[in-house]
């Protein structure tokens, strides 16, 4: 078995790395049906999830949570809705979620675009693409119930986005936390034009009392982590918002701001974080 096949990590919780974006997909078993948390960046992608689940499990989908609203977790939406699946599945998000699935969107648009240019897969993806928000709004938390097994879900402030969900799951072991993009493996954390780097340490920090010592982390990309993990990135993102903060203050220009730092992430991995920064300082 490799990272690229379902992993039963508890019973019932099936998790699985897909290609394109490296992306984690979770399914969760109940005696009311099944769970999907993320759909991946487009319907042909959710229909292989679908296919795939009906090898683990007869049980039908009743729900799909959306950790955030970036393409790669939430653009499979509308393949768990009628006519492509029936009864619908009830999708949940937070309350941001909808106003980033607004097909309107020039800025949605544009990515649509730039997307369906990297060649012919993503221009096949992109031409059936149809857009499908969450109708079941979360601010703070929500409980799906799943019959004998229940998955609440919780937003504990912003960061890699204005809409992260936290996804803690009922197990008979060690908890199951799912990060969503809040937490990243197999790479630094995405700052990118949409996230929030001088809250998201704050935000995971009032996660951490909910992440048990031995509970599986699972981030919304890489291998299943821990609370140390998590406590270590928090460490790491507190450091690039202090540095932000100091540098700010004292009067180094933002496009000075990445060579004149020192930094507890790659520089060419700050992303947008600089500049989202210094603009929330201004």
């Amino acid at each position: 078995m490799t990272e690229r096949d379902w992993h039963e990590i508890a019973e019932g919780v099936f998790r699985k790395r897909f290609e394109p974006c490296d992306v984690t997909v979770t399914a969760v078993v109940g005696s009311a049906g099944v769970a999907v948390v993320d759909t991946r960046c487009s319907p042909a992608e959710a229909r292989e999830i679908k296919a795939q689940l009906r090898q683990l499990t007869s049980a039908p989908v009743r729900c799909v949570v959306n950790t955030h609203a970036h393409f790669d977790h939430c653009w499979g939406n509308a393949e768990f809705v009628a006519p492509r699946l029936t009864p619908s599945a009830r999708i949940w998000g937070h309350a941001s979620v909808p106003a980033r699935l607004d097909p309107n969107d020039p800025a949605l648009t544009s990515l649509v675009a730039q997307l369906a240019a990297q060649g012919p897969e993503w221009a096949q993806r992109m031409a059936e693409l149809e857009f499908r928000a969450p109708t079941e709004l979360v601010q703070e938390r929500a409980s799906i119930d799943l019959g004998d097994r229940a998955l609440e879900l919780r937003f504990l402030g912003r960061g890699h986005t204005d809409g992260d969900l936290w996804i803690l799951i009922e197990t008979g072991a060690a908890g199951i936390v799912l990060t969503g993009d809040l937490v990243e493996e197999s790479g630094p954390p995405a700052f990118g034009q949409d996230s929030f780097p001088l809250e998201w340490a704050d935000t995971l920090d009032r996660a951490l009392p909910l992440i048990a010592p031995d509970a599986l982390v699972v981030p919304g990309h890489g291998a299943i982590v821990d609370a140390a993990f998590v406590r270590a990135q928090r460490e790491a993102i507190a450091s690039v918002a202090a540095e932000i903060r100091r540098l700010h203050a004292a009067g180094v220009p933002v496009q000075s701001a990445a060579s004149a730092g020192t930094w507890a992430i790659e520089v060419k991995a700050l992303g947008a974080a600089i500049e989202r920064g210094y603009a929330a300082l201004t």
